[in-house]
This record gives C-alpha cells, sequence and structure tokens, in this order.
C-alpha cells in the first residue's frame, strides 16, 4: 500500500475492522511514520447502465459520488453522508441482481436519498434528471416539496419514479 504523504511502499497494519463496507484497515508507513485509513471492499459482478440514448456503460461509484457530491456542494452535509448515500445505492443495484440496470432506477434511488438527506441538494440535482423545461416547472417541484406532495411529472419529463417502482411502491404503502 503506498504512503500519501511520502509515496513509501512499505507499511503495517496497526488494526484492522469489519463493517458493513467491508474491512477498514489502519496502517502506518515504514517510511515515515505516517499513519493513515484503508478500506477493502469486496467488488461484485459488473453491472451495466443503459443510458437515455440507449448507450450502455460500467456503473461506476466514483462518477455517482461526483455526481452526489455536485448536489450537495457547499451545504450543510453531514461529513460521510454523500459515502452513505452512495452505499446505499451501490448495494440496492447490486442487490437487483441483474447484469444490465436503467438509467432511471438509479436516478429514482438518488433522488430519493437526497430528498432525505437535504432539500436543496434535492432540487438541484432533480431539476438536471427530471429536466425541467422552465421556472414555473421548478417552482411547482419546490412548492410540492415544501408542502410534502407527490408530484407527477409533466409528459415531457422524466418520472421520478420509474412505473414498475411506483406500483410496488404504492401496493407497500397500503400494507
Amino acid at each position: 500500500m503506498k504512503c500519501p504523504y511520502c509515496g513509501g511502499l512499505e507499511s503495517r497494519v496497526i488494526d484492522s475492522r469489519s463493517s458493513d463496507e467491508g474491512v477498514r484497515r489502519r496502517r502506518e508507513c515504514l517510511n515515515c511514520g505516517a499513519r493513515f485509513t484503508t478500506y477493502e471492499r469486496v467488488q461484485s459482478h459488473s453491472v451495466f447502465v443503459i443510458k437515455k440514448d440507449g448507450r450502455r456503460e460500467e456503473f461506476s461509484r466514483a462518477k455517482l459520488a461526483l455526481g452526489l457530491r455536485k448536489a450537495c456542494e457547499k451545504r450543510p452535509i453531514p461529513i460521510g453522508a454523500v459515502d452513505k448515500l452512495v452505499d446505499n445505492i451501490e448495494a440496492k443495484l447490486y442487490h437487483l441482481g441483474k447484469a444490465e440496470v436503467p438509467c432511471s432506477p438509479i436516478g429514482y434511488l438518488v433522488v430519493e436519498g437526497l430528498e432525505g438527506l437535504d432539500h436543496i441538494a434535492y432540487i438541484r440535482f432533480a431539476s438536471v434528471y427530471r429536466e425541467f423545461a422552465d421556472i414555473g416547472d421548478l417552482k411547482q417541484e419546490v412548492d410540492n416539496l415544501a408542502e410534502g406532495k407527490a408530484t407527477t411529472p409533466p409528459a415531457n419529463q422524466l418520472p421520478l419514479l420509474p412505473s414498475e417502482m411506483l406500483h410496488s411502491s404504492a401496493r407497500d404503502q397500503r400494507k
């Protein structure tokens, strides 16, 4: 493991703990004595994302995290909340057990997570994800969010919740 401080290649493990995300290891560089933390995670099979235009690309945890960080930029979000949200979304995707997943369920998981995390970050992400046509659409979404209402997008916009997830969610709420 390369030391992030001096670039030394020799380190020793001081502490190792299992966690939900994998294994957390505390290390000490044998060259400079600095301590740093590494995480090990089991890499599941590859999941490909089917984009809106039909292209397929491998799911990228880093790309998801970057999008979430942009939405949460300059917001009072607790440290680690974005990483936890990325972990949850990634786990749900791999739990589906599918080799290919359309981008809309991923976007819905992001929107759902951001709505519970920070309303401004939610609106930032939703404005791109839902492709708001004008300020009126954005205002309607903000008003609905403030009133706690579920929204139904206009015909020219993507839904926040794919129809198959919408029906199963409605059934779950009735139980």
